[in-house]
């Protein structure tokens, strides 16, 4: 299973350095390696998020998600999207832009012997819209995790209390509202505080009205499979399926933000970042959310979800914080790995805990002959 799980993505990725040194030598080959790394590293918390929304969807929308997804991922956001960014906010035609991501100025100065500004000194320009969308998005859905009451708790001594307070109707929107406030008050920019306020109200708008169509078209309850899971007769398909394409794709999207901003601190070569970033840093974050589903992996460790949303939850005020501060792109993937790392640990002792309590109960249930 994971040679048939992952051999796609070792394919590319031995494609992918090939044709960076083809492409670069030594050093792209380099740069493409260390740009896979850190997405992958950055992306873990996403793919146990997109496993647990993949395990509510039919088999023919997750192999929607994992062949359309894929090049939605790989080549709108690693390569599209910043292109994108660069003709919007410079007013250049497609042509021009990815022109001038191609040819950077000479010893990488942020601008150009002319004075105008270079591919990669006008991406960094977006960044706070960017982020207040991507944090606004991501902080509503980790607050609409914690404020919901759950059975299962990891750090029950703040979940339960959190839960509790979830009880007041739409807290998760006056608290992300009151933090975008604050983030536009004091860390934004005089020039950027209402392009900060506009772009974090428009993340929140697209969290609640893709979250709110999934909700529409959502099986009411899943029955337990033979493997603990959601039974295949209950998975989401039609326009329930459709809507949760959609959220994942926002989802990643709001993911990939970070990646592709910090990629710029290692390198400005849009053909390096779709290498590393996306056929190499995309495709293992897929295979590693068909893994988790295949395998069970989020029933045998329960706290995996609740790690990845305080990932996402610490990602969200990362984003937020860096519109005023840089934040070193090491902190944001080390965040996540921990946590994530914390919860594996503490499922994996909750489950030897509860082994010896399982002898116990069926020895009791034995009848004695």
């Amino acid at each position: 299973m994971i040679t048939r799980i992952f051999g796609l993505s070792i394919a590319l990725t031995v494609a992918s350095l090939v044709v960076a040194y083809l492409y670069g030598g030594l050093t792209a080959l380099a740069l493409c390696a260390i740009l896979g790394i850190l997405e992958v590293s950055l992306s873990f918390d996403n793919a146990v998020i997109n496993a647990t929304v993949l395990e509510r969807m039919s088999e023919f929308w997750q192999k929607i998600f994992l062949t359309i997804g894929v090049l939605i991922a790989v080549f709108g956001m690693r390569l599209v999207f910043p292109l994108a960014i660069v003709w919007v906010t410079a007013g250049l035609n497609p042509v021009e832009a990815f022109d001038l991501a191609l040819n950077p100025p000479d010893n990488d100065a942020a601008t150009f012997p002319d004075g105008s500004p270079s591919y990669e000194t006008l991406l960094t320009d977006a960044h706070p819209q960017i982020a207040a969308f991507g944090g606004m998005f991501l902080a509503l859905l980790f607050l609409n995790f914690i404020f919901a009451e759950r059975d299962i708790t990891w750090l029950s001594w703040l979940e339960k209390p959190l839960a509790k307070a979830g009880k007041l109707d739409m807290l998760s929107v006056v608290v992300a509202g009151t933090g975008l406030v604050l983030v536009a008050e004091f860390l934004a920019k005089d020039d950027d505080r209402s392009t900060v306020l506009v772009a974090g109200l428009l993340g929140m708008i697209v969290y609640i009205l893709v979250d709110g169509l999934g909700s529409m078209f959502h099986t009411e309850e899943f029955e337990e499979g033979p493997q603990g899971g959601p039974s295949t007769l209950v998975k989401a398909t039609g326009k329930a399926a459709f809507f949760l394409f959609l959220y994942l794709e926002v989802l990643d999207a709001s993911f990939s933000f970070d990646g592709v901003i910090g990629a710029f601190a290692i390198t400005s070569d849009p053909i390096i970042i779709a290498l590393g970033l996306g056929l190499i840093g995309a495709m293992f974050v897929r295979s590693i959310t068909v893994y988790l589903v295949r395998q069970g992996t989020l029933s045998d460790y329960v706290y995996l979800e609740h790690g990845a949303h305080w990932a996402i939850g610490a990602l969200a005020t990362i984003l937020l914080v860096s519109i005023g501060v840089h934040v070193n792109e090491l902190i944001t993937g080390l965040v996540g790995v921990a946590f994530i790392g914390a919860a594996l640990i503490s499922s994996v002792l909750r489950n030897r805990k509860a082994e010896p309590d399982a002898v116990a109960d069926a020895k009791e249930t034995t009848p004695v002959s």
